[in-house]
């Protein structure tokens, strides 16, 4: 059962909208928009929602960092239930493509983040084992996973007494996409000394040791993956397959059955048309990619053959995430779906289909795939919208998709405008962009505020229109002395979440960005925003995207924004107007209930905590102990470490080893080791 853990009770208008959203549900509505502003609780309201129905759910956000801000959120208010992070696991990514202007053909690259990983896959073995799961997703949701029938028909429960030699296990890891090893174990991998077999799943850190008498398993033993430490004894597991693309040999040999055939159609299309050059690159690569499939079971790019693999017709839905959720008896979706800024998430996921299919279009038109490599894709909108069931769309600003859905019958909007803490929306002050009299421009009046903020203890946060601008100003605010760094869509992904933990803890003092600082972003210690080149109208500087960057002062009693613009444009008149339309009525909220506004207190944590590596959280435990020691006796200590490194080495353990050695590293750095 879903259940909320926290003393915190509903506030402000969040009764009434927890009241109206759940009735909604019960009664069918299948859209429903959250109106909140900035700082109003939507989450927690959310969250009680959940608590409510009962229901599996999937939180969709529009980038990955927002996503770990919910992600961590969520686990606070629900510690005892299955909470997962689902993002995409590339810490690089460049799709594979080809220009025909230039006749320039560019090889798929890309470098997997083994942790985003494993928490994908105890993202999807949490939803086939569980129902009280929450996924907080990117929309990443949307794309090809494979089919969770094969991955949940693969899994094995592994208990005291299974009966199985240790040669059929290996078997068994090697058919479940594992792979051996003599060295050190990592997510996905196996090794068997004696008569033990040690495994590493891919959704925990620890190694399971099955130990084997004659025909069984005789003990089984949980073990800290760094430490060695065993952590407990344990009567039974269940194990997954390694990768998400599990397809049984049978189902294999008919898939590369049906490429064949598909190629030898398509060759004669492109002999038709007189396409020769086309034609034999596409001959040599299939038949290349084919003889892999039959020898060792994968080629690269095998994704581009999915739909055969699959089993699915032409132009069927690929399986993702959302497959792996609960369904009716009917096919129907029994779960609820949560799109965090809506305005943001929905267009977004409306357009990964059309780009996608647009280069692959190009890829098999000529001769470098064939036509089903663009069933490997996302899913379509409609398809999405066919799938997620029951929605309610979160945001303080609605686009023109929610407010259609929930004002033609189908839904209704549920405002969110008064805040539990009293918190108003902040003051807005216009100031010029351009030097003029005694004024000296918007950087250096921004600097002045700045410092003025800053030394108060709180922190500043300030947007430009460009990656490049942001760079600029960072690095010509920390050359004034001031603490500053910079987020944008290329800083990775862990990186970006860091770096705004490490703001809110006061690490620096400035934040500069350009798109990333504006949806869901959580930082009440902000107590200064500025909105730079406010009046240059686009994207960047719309009405949507002026109000949310406002409400990033709403979290804090102090709160205010300085919006620089030389001239009133339609986007900046409406989001001065509608923000002390809703100051305006928080303050009469808080005059007739007598209510002082106090600011947002909330607990600093970060999910990039959950995705340190053991050997880091290892490297510090130890420390912990063997720091004492060493300042009694230096000598003694590092010689104890080293001995103990090359143990491990002779055993090859080098992950122990590694350990050992960042652990003397630091040892040495120490002062009394001078």
């Amino acid at each position: 059962m879903f259940e909320i853990a926290t003393d915190k009770t509903p506030a402000g208008d969040q009764p009434q909208a927890i009241e109206a959203l759940v009735s909604g549900l019960k009664n069918g509505l299948d859209h429903q928009t959250l109106l909140g502003v900035t700082g109003s609780g939507k989450t927690f309201t959310a969250a009680n929602v959940i608590q409510q129905v009962q229901k599996p759910t999937l939180v969709i956000a529009h980038n990955k960092t927002l996503a770990a801000q919910l992600a961590q959120e969520y686990k606070d208010f629900f510690p005892n239930n299955e909470v997962r992070y689902f993002v995409s696991y590339y810490d690089y990514y460049q799709p594979e493509a080809y220009m025909a202007t230039s006749d320039t053909y560019i090889e798929k690259e890309s470098q997997i983040n083994e942790e985003i990983d494993r928490l994908r896959h105890a993202s999807t073995q949490a939803l086939l084992t569980r129902s009280d799961v929450i996924i907080v997703a990117s929309v990443s949701c949307i794309y090809g996973l494979g089919s969770p029938e094969q991955y949940k028909k693969v899994h094995k429960k592994i208990e005291k007494g299974y009966q199985s030699t240790r040669t059929d296990m290996l078997r068994l890891l090697v058919s479940m996409y594992f792979n051996r090893t003599n060295a050190d174990l990592t997510p996905g991998m196996f090794r068997a000394v004696g008569n033990t077999v040690e495994i590493m799943p891919t959704n925990e850190r620890v190694i399971y040791r099955l130990n084997f008498s004659g025909d069984s398993v005789s003990s089984i033993t949980k073990i800290d993956a760094v430490s060695r430490q065993i952590i407990s004894d344990v009567d039974v597991f269940f194990l997954f397959p390694a990768k998400h693309f599990v397809t049984p040999e049978d189902e294999r040999k008919r898939a590369v059955t049906d490429i064949e055939v598909e190629l030898k159609k398509q060759l004669q299309k492109f002999k038709k048309e007189g396409k020769l050059l086309e034609s034999e690159r596409l001959k040599r690569r299939t038949e290349h990619d084919m003889a892999l499939m039959r020898e060792v079971g994968f080629c690269p790019g095998i994704e581009n053959y999915s739909r055969h693999f699959d089993g699915r017709a032409s132009g069927e839905a690929p399986y993702t995430l959302l497959s792996y959720f609960p369904h009716k008896e009917d096919g129907s979706p029994d779960f609820l779906t949560i799109i965090d800024e809506s305005h943001v998430t929905v267009p977004q996921i409306r357009g990964m289909y059309a780009a996608d299919r647009s280069r692959k279009e190009n890829l098999v038109e000529f001769g470098f795939r064939l036509p089903s490599a663009v069933d490997n894709r996302p899913l379509n909108f409609q398809e999405f919208e066919k799938q997620v069931g029951q929605v309610i769309y979160t945001t303080a600003t609605p686009g023109k998709y929610e407010l259609e859905k929930t004002q033609k019958g189908e839904g209704q909007i549920v405002e969110q405008v008064i805040r539990p803490t009293g918190l108003l929306d902040p003051e807005i002050d216009l100031r010029p962009v351009n030097e003029r009299g005694g004024y000296p421009g918007q950087v250096k009046n921004f600097i002045q505020e700045a410092e003025s903020v800053i030394k108060s203890g709180a922190r500043v946060l300030t947007t430009t229109l460009t990656k490049k601008m942001a760079e600029d100003l960072s690095e010509f605010l920390e050359e004034k002395g001031i603490k500053t760094k910079y987020i944008h869509s290329d800083v990775d992904t862990i990186e970006r979440i860091e770096i705004l933990t490490d703001f809110r803890k006061g690490a620096f003092d400035c934040l500069v960005g350009v798109n990333l600082l504006r949806e869901g972003l959580d930082l009440p210690e902000v107590e200064l925003v500025a909105i730079l080149d406010a009046d240059k109208a686009g994207f960047l500087r719309s009405e949507t995207a002026l109000i949310q960057t406002i409400g990033r002062a709403a979290r804090n009693v102090k709160g205010r924004v300085v919006l620089y613009a030389d001239e009133m444009t339609d986007a900046l008149t409406y989001a001065v107007t509608e923000t002390n339309r809703r100051r305006n009525l928080q303050m009469e909220y808080n005059t007739k209930h007598r209510i002082t506004p106090q600011s947002i207190q909330k607990e600093i944590k970060s999910i990039a905590d959950q995705m340190r590596t053991q050997h880091e959280e290892v490297v510090e435990a130890e420390l912990t102990i063997d720091v004492e020691r060493y300042k009694k006796n230096p000598q003694k200590v590092l010689k104890e470490k080293r001995k103990q490194m090359e143990a491990a080495v002779a055993m090859l353990n080098f992950e122990t080893a590694a350990v050992l050695r960042d652990e003397i590293a630091y040892l040495e750095e120490l002062p009394v080791a001078q």
